[in-house]
Formats: C-alpha cells, structure tokens, sequence
C-alpha cells in the first residue's frame, strides 16, 4: 500500500472524510483522543463531526459525564468515553506506574504517600464534590503531602492512572477559552462502566477503526505497550480486522465508514493529533522535513497542521489567551515540493474559519 493510498484510508478512518454524527461519536469512534492541549482534543472532535458544536456545547458533554479526560496512555493525558476509561486503565494503567517509579523516587513517593493521599482525596470529593487541581494540591498539603516540583502531579497523576480519579466537568472561565476541569471519583462519576469481553483484543479493534491502516508497530507506539503485546492483541482481534497488506502486515478496519464527498480537502488539525502523532512511521503523513517542523522537538511540543488531501502542508497558530482567542488564526504554508500544485490559500483560511467559530461559539 503506498503512501497516497494509506492517507486516503486514514483520512476515512479519523472520521476527516467521513465524519461522525457529533464530537461525542467521534470520540466513542476514535477510543481515545490526545488531549494535553485541552483546546486541541475538544477541537479533534468538532473537527471529526458532521455537526460541529461550538466549544460551549461540546463542554456540556464533560459536564453531564459522557465524556471525561485521564492519562490512558504513554504517560499522556487523553478524551476517552467516560464507560471505556476503567477498562483502558486496565490495560494501561500499571504499565504507565512502572515508567513513572524513578520519578517517584526522586521526589519521594512512596506507597504511604500514595495511600496518604488516596485517603484525603477521597474524603475531600466523596458524595459528588469536585475540585480544581489547585484545589487538589491544597487538600494533599493539609495532610502533609508536598506539591511542589510537580510532586503534586505526579500524585494527581497516580490516583487516575489507578482509576481514583479523573477530570470531570469543566471549569467556567467567562469571556475566554475554558482549559481546564474539575478533578472528580471515578466510581461516582462514571456509574455504568463497561468492560469488553477481551479488552485487549478490544483495543486493538478500536485503534485499527479510528487510524487505520496501521502496524502491529503503531500499535504499540500509541497506546505504550510492548511489541510483543501489540502482536498478542492482533492475534486476538483476528477476524474482527482485516489485513490490508501482508507484507508488512498492515491491519484495516472491515467496516470503515462511508466518505463524505462534500467534506472540505484542507482541514486544520490540532496541537498533538491523533492523524499525525499516532504512529510509529508518519511518513504517509508528511515528509521528513516537515516532521522536522512539526515535532515532536526537544521541548515535546507537536505543532497544529493544515492538511491538504491527506498530507501535512504547513503549521498555523491561534491564541487562547484572555481576550486573544478573537485573534485570527495564522498559518505557514510550506514551500510546495517541485511539482506540486500549489496549495489553495481561500481553502485554508476556511479552515481556519471554521476552527474559529468553533473556539468562540
């Protein structure tokens, strides 16, 4: 499969060309959403949906529980369906435990700190209370817990990893881009878990719907699991996948959705998203000099995109600062390969448009 090829099935995939009914399906569609840049994950969606919501209306879906935010993954905070967070962590969750230890050594955390501050948390939220992280670390302070250095995440950070927690509702910032949410239990926010007959065959189901096609290598690249449980999971998910190349072998969905053929070719994609950082090779995405300016660099950081027919054309930038989110977006094409035609410039500042209204609605 080249490379044209695998751009227009992932396109397809990702819900670009054959969107969702609304944010809240794309997210049931897509499992998991990286979502660091909390902007960036709730636009992911909208993006990915027929009918995009305003940010306002796509906030709702945090606020009455359909919708909630963890570190499922690679020690990166995601959008998940609230009912599949528990399962995932199930997967997950240890995994990310073990990563994180000589961290915790550093800043001494141990099991009595951990149990510590289970026990005040748990106090604090119990019977539906909700708090911000500030909040949070005030709570973990009283009992003797220190916060600062990011010892304080780090503790956030295991009680969700361990399905303790998990962020909740929305915090209302009036007149600016809301960014972040009340820390909420688990167990009283999430009443009706799921949990799949073989999770992880599960997983890889889901994945292989939401990116595919894709390795048994990208596999294990995005959800953080070792090589060997990514070809597991594959084995276990046979005849629910397909296998669209042998050779490598490359895994497809067997019932990708139906393409729009009145879907925009430029689409501005976010900060981290999932077309992009998803994979273990995003050649099929972009070049390996345009890799080079998207990211991840030295500090992390994955740019936002405009892509253009399935491949990565140029970065744009917005801010969402206090009374700055009103400020066009700007974006950087890059110099067209020779050859190539060049990019429509009135299709990208659509696509900068209609992520504008979605940020101020």
């Amino acid at each position: 499969m080249n490379d044209a090829t695998r751009s227009r099935e992932r396109m397809r995939s990702h819900r670009l060309t054959a969107p969702a009914a609304d944010p809240v399906a794309a997210a049931r569609h897509m499992l998991a959403t990286q979502a660091q840049e909390f902007w960036g994950g709730r636009w992911a969606l909208a993006v990915r949906s027929s009918r995009a919501p305003g940010l306002s209306r796509l906030d709702a879906a945090f606020d009455d529980g359909r919708l909630v935010r963890s570190w499922t993954m690679r020690g990166t905070i995601h959008i998940c369906p609230a009912a599949d967070l528990g399962w995932l962590l199930g997967i997950t969750g240890e995994r990310q435990l073990r990563s994180a230890a000589s961290r915790h050594r550093q800043l001494e955390i141990d099991a009595d700190a951990l149990r510590r501050a289970e026990r005040a948390v748990r106090s604090a939220l119990r019977g539906g209370g909700r708090l911000t992280r500030a909040e949070v670390a005030g709570v973990l302070e009283r009992v003797g817990e220190r916060t600062a250095g990011q010892r304080g995440l780090h503790l956030l950070q295991s009680l969700s990893l361990r399905g303790i927690v998990c962020h909740g509702p929305v915090v209302p910032r009036p007149g600016a881009v809301t960014r972040e949410q009340y820390i909420v239990l688990s167990e009283e926010w999430i009443p009706d878990p799921v949990t799949p007959v073989d999770p992880l065959a599960e997983l890889f189901v889901r994945y292989i719907d939401g990116h595919g096609p894709a390795t048994a290598a990208d596999f294990a690249w995005w959800t953080g699991l070792p090589l060997g449980v990514a070809r597991t999971a594959a084995a276990a998910a046979e005849g629910r996948v397909t296998v669209a190349d042998r050779d490598v072998p490359l895994y497809a969905s067997i019932g990708a959705p139906r393409p729009d053929p009145g879907r925009p070719e430029v689409v501005a994609l976010p900060a981290f998203d999932e077309y992009y950082i998803s994979y273990a090779d995003r050649s099929a995405a972009a070049t390996t000099a345009h890799r080079a300016l998207i990211g991840p660099g030295a500090n992390g950081m994955v740019r936002p995109t405009i892509l253009v027919r399935g491949r990565i054309a140029g970065v744009w930038t917005h801010s969402r600062a206090v009374g700055r989110h009103e400020v066009a977006a700007r974006a950087e094409l890059f110099p067209a390969a020779s050859g190539a035609d060049p990019v429509d410039e009135v299709a990208v500042q659509a696509a900068l448009d209609r992520y504008a209204e979605f940020i101020r609605g």
